[in-house]
C-alpha cells in the first residue's frame, strides 16, 4: 500500500517493478510511478493532462489492470491513427506521458545535483525535452509557471522519505530505473514508428 511504499518512495518502488525480464514495460507500475512523480508538485500534472479529457481518461484507475507491454496496450487502446482511431487514442496518451517522463527525469537529476534554483532546473529540463513538442505560447506559459516553483528543499520534503540527504539518496536509486523505462519505451515506440504522432 501507500504506507509501505512511502519508506522507500513510491517512485522508486513503481519503476523498479516496471520492467519485466523480457524488457517489457508494465503499464500498472508505470502509471503508479507517474502518480508518485506528480506528488512532487502540482505543476507536473499539467503535462499528462495537456491533451484534454481524453488524455486524462487514459490514466484512469481502469487502465493499470491491463498489465501489458506498453506498446501492445497502446495498439489495443486506439492504434496509431488508422481508420476509426480517436484523437485521444492510447498511443497518443502514452506518447505524451513518455515525453513528459523525460522532462521529469532531467529535472530530478538536477534536483539531485544540489542546485537550489528549481525554476532554472525545470526550465532547462523542459527545453531539452517537452518544449520541442509545444507551440510557442505553451512554451512561454510553461517558462513563466516554472518561476513559481517551490524551493529544492520543499520538493525533497514532499518526497516524504526522510531528511534531504535521504531524499537525494532515493532519487539516486530511482533515476536509473526511470531512465531504463524511458529508454525501453523510446525503443519500442521508435520500432513501431509512433514517436511522431500529432
Amino acid at each position: 500500500g501507500d504506507d509501505e511504499e512511502s519508506h522507500q518512495g513510491p517512485v522508486l518502488d513503481a519503476f523498479q517493478r516496471c520492467v519485466t525480464e523480457q524488457r517489457e514495460v508494465l503499464l500498472e507500475p508505470y502509471l503508479s510511478g507517474w502518480r508518485g512523480l506528480i506528488r512532487l508538485g502540482a505543476v507536473f500534472s499539467s503535462s499528462p493532462r495537456r491533451g484534454g479529457q481524453g488524455a486524462a481518461a487514459g490514466v484512469s484507475p481502469r487502465v493499470p489492470a491491463l498489465r501489458v507491454a506498453a506498446v501492445h496496450w497502446c495498439w489495443r487502446a486506439g492504434g496509431a491513427g488508422g481508420a476509426g482511431a480517436r484523437p485521444d487514442s492510447g498511443c497518443r496518451t502514452l506518447l505524451r506521458l513518455h515525453r513528459a517522463l523525460r522532462w521529469l527525469q532531467l529535472f530530478l537529476e538536477g534536483l539531485r545535483s544540489g542546485d537550489p534554483r528549481t525554476s532554472v532546473l525545470c526550465t532547462d529540463a523542459y527545453n531539452a525535452s517537452l518544449a520541442a513538442h509545444h507551440p510557442w505560447v505553451v512554451r512561454k506559459a510553461a517558462t513563466l509557471a516554472f518561476c513559481a516553483l517551490p524551493s529544492r528543499d520543499a520538493f525533497l520534503e514532499i518526497m516524504n522519505v526522510g531528511p534531504p540527504e535521504q531524499a537525494v539518496a532515493v532519487l539516486g536509486e530511482a533515476i536509473p530505473y526511470i531512465g531504463d523505462v524511458y529508454s525501453i519505451t523510446q525503443e519500442l515506440l521508435a520500432q513501431h514508428k509512433l514517436l511522431d504522432l500529432p
